[in-house]
Order: C-alpha cells, then structure tokens, then sequence
C-alpha cells in the first residue's frame, strides 16, 4: 500500500517539476516581451501627439467646423464596437477583463436603443460573444501580440466604412491601456466622431500660438484626417494591448510557478512520511518475524 503511494506521488512530482518547467519558460518569454513592447508605444507615442496637436490646432481655428466634426451626435441610431483583446490565454484576467466591460457596453448601448454592430481583435473574443448570443460581424486575429501599422490600417478601414457611409454614427473602442509595468486599466472611448483629448480641449477665447494657415479648409482638412487620426488610435490601442497582455502573462505564470514550486514541496514531504511509513512497517514485520522465531524456539 506505502510502495503504491510512493510511487504515485513521485509521478505526480515529476509532472508538476514538468508544468513548472512550462510556466517559467512562459515568465521569461514575457518578461522578454515586455520590455520591447514597451518601447513600440514610446516610439508611437510622438506620431500619436503630433496627429492630437494638428487636429487641435484645427479646431481651434475653427470652433464651428469642429463641433461638426468632432462632437458627439445627439441621437445615435447605430453604433459599432470594437473589442480589443489577445489571441492566447493563460494571461490573468487580461482578457476576461475587456471581455467583460464590453459586454457591458453592448448591452448597455442596446438597452438605450442603439443597434450595435460588434467588431473584435484576438482569438478570445468570438467564442465569448457567440456564448452570450452576441454576433460578432467580423474578428481580426494573428496579430495581437505583436501588432502592426498595417494591422491598425485594415481594422480602421473596415471601422470607418460604415461611418463615412452614415450607416452608423459612433465607433467605440473597448481595449486595455497600458499604464505601467504594474497597471493596466480597461477603458471605454470614442473614436469617431473624433473626440479632442481632455488637456486638449478647444479655448475659443484664446487664438493660436502663432500663425497657421489650413489648406484645404478646416472642415474638409478634418474630414481627411479622421480616417488618419483613427489608425493612429487603433495602433496605439494595440500596442498597448499587447503590452498588457505580456504584463498580465508574466504575472500569471510567476505566480503559476511558485505555485508548482509549493505544491512540488508539499509533495516531496508527503512521499517522504509515506516512505518513512513504509520502513517504519518493514522493521516492524522484521521485528515481529523474529520475536516469532525466537518464540518458536
């Protein structure tokens, strides 16, 4: 009974020795990941403040073009949301998180009569809708962890399709932004009509801080950079994104493997009382078999 223990428990040791082998392979690659991704956002990160600046500078030379453009309608019949999440698992709560909040935002839009037309960006998240009755009208997958400018572009061209056809009047982004090595927030925005970051905001009352001079006109020059402002934001969402997903990923298997490392000790002890147990047993057998001897004679 101890010999068939043992040996049940050595096997069980042996494949938790294996998984941890996997979790800490895993903890490296991401821990590798990280840093790289990290440095694709710093170096996107003046493209995406210079598209922000020009689009400012527009606006304020013309308040009334950019209300047009750039204000949240009133009424929105139709909407589409854009669901960013990644293409693999074993990452926390990565992407049940915005998987979550974008359900949330669906049902919520619905529930205010708006039709929702339901886009998404990684592997995880068809299953997830689909499981919820949600149709999801197109998935863009292979990319998340280490996206593109070209990926950015594709999502942004079939974005921005309907909303220049006016078949739907907002586009809204559910992705996870990257806000240090140690916090990653899930967040909702806007992204078409445009929407002026909030240190941005038009100052009506204050004029440019020099001399800019806009052709084609400020409408007409807005109308041109939305599809160009809305690739930069969907890139910038992306590489955040993957960011996120390496954190959480790294954190997921670091704690996975101390896990394996406290559940391999457990063991070892338990196979260690039990082979204690059993040489315990078998002295006593051997005692036992010689007092029966010596009695015998």
């Amino acid at each position: 009974m101890a010999g068939g223990q043992e040996r049940i428990l050595r096997r069980r040791i042996k494949s938790v020795q294996a998984t941890r082998k996997i979790t800490k392979a895993m903890e490296l690659i991401a821990a590798s990941q990280i840093a790289r991704s990290q440095a694709r956002i710093a170096a996107n990160r003046p493209y995406r403040q210079g598209m922000q600046r020009i689009i400012r500078e527009a606006a304020s030379a013309d308040p009334a073009a950019a209300r047009k453009m750039l204000a949240t309608p009133d009424k929105v019949d139709a909407a589409i949301v854009l669901v960013v999440v990644g293409d693999r698992g074993l990452s926390g709560p990565y992407n049940s998180s915005a998987l979550r909040a974008g359900d949330r935002l669906v049902h919520m839009l619905q529930h205010q009569g708006t039709s929702v037309r339901l886009f998404t960006v990684g592997k995880k998240a068809p299953a997830f809708f689909r499981f919820r009755g949600l149709e999801v009208e197109q998935s863009f997958t292979g990319f998340a962890d280490r996206p593109t400018f070209a990926d950015a572009r594709r999502v942004a061209s079939t974005l921005a399709a309907p909303f220049v056809a006016g078949e739907v009047q907002q586009v809204l982004l559910v992705s996870t932004r990257f806000v240090s090595a140690g916090s990653q927030v899930v967040e909702s925005e806007q992204l078409l009509p445009l929407v002026m970051p909030s240190d941005m905001e038009v100052d009506t009352s204050v004029g440019l801080k020099g001399y800019t001079e806009f052709e084609p006109e400020v409408e007409q020059l807005l109308s041109e950079l939305a599809p160009r402002a809305l690739e930069s934001e969907i890139f910038s969402a992306l590489l955040e994104g993957a960011a996120s997903f390496h954190t959480s990923q790294q954190r997921a298997m670091a704690a996975a493997t101390d896990n394996a490392d406290e559940l391999g000790q457990t063991l070892s002890r338990i196979m260690n009382r039990a082979r204690q147990d059993s040489i315990t047993t078998e002295i006593m057998e051997i005692v036992g078999g010689a007092e029966a001897l010596r009695s015998g004679k």
